[in-house]
């Protein structure tokens, strides 16, 4: 069984983020986490790259159109569509033409529970209702209600691998082994060693 402090995530820096400055802040952000830094590009995706992404689960789409339609339900609206296929092809639409928009920064993130970490310091899919000390709480102010209006994906910054599972599908989707290093950093010693020692002299 794989030591957690070998876990590994997939980041994507969305052009918004990049647009915005917040490279450098998302990054620390994890950084301050203890993770180390696996892999990174700058590339612009092609459509193509971002339907293969979100639909690496065959399950997504359908799921993804049933919680906008349960979304819309809640909040007393009507859904474009009853059939979570078609909306989840709506959803797909949307980021395709956000993701494809301009640069993204892609990364790959190791570290004890570095999935769950990276998802608790990022923040919830909404901006709106993430929480203050969030990467989304702190810097974006947009909400589905916003994005709903304007025909958009809702402008979030960040992608972040939501399960294990699905960080590695998604890890090469984006990167061949090549592109990924396998190193050791000086902080692991303090954060995995069963014993500190070596400290004092």
């Amino acid at each position: 069984m794989k030591h957690p402090s070998k876990e590994r995530t997939l980041v994507i820096i969305k052009p918004d983020g990049i647009q915005r400055g917040l490279v450098g802040e998302i990054m620390q952000r994890y950084e301050r986490l203890g993770l180390k830094l696996a892999g990174m590009k700058l590339m612009v995706p092609t459509p193509e790259q971002i339907e293969g992404h979100y639909l690496l689960d065959p399950n997504w789409k359908k799921n993804v159109g049933e919680k906008a339609i349960s979304s819309y339900e809640k909040k007393g609206e009507k859904p474009p569509s009853s059939d979570p296929i078609k909306v989840g092809d709506m959803v797909v639409a949307r980021l395709k033409k956000y993701m494809t928009a301009g640069p993204v920064i892609c990364m790959v993130w190791e570290g004890a529970h570095a999935v769950e970490l990276v998802r608790k310091v990022t923040g919830g899919t909404e901006p709106r209702s993430s929480n203050v000390g969030t990467i989304r709480g702190d810097f974006v102010v947009d909400s589905y209600q916003m994005a709903d209006m304007d025909d958009r994906a809702i402008r979030n910054l960040i992608h972040a691998s939501g399960a294990v599972g699905e960080a590695e599908q998604e890890i090469p989707h984006w990167f061949s082994k090549g592109e990924l290093v396998n190193y050791r950093a000086v902080h692991e010693d303090i954060l995995y060693s069963k014993e500190l020692e070596g400290i004092l002299e």
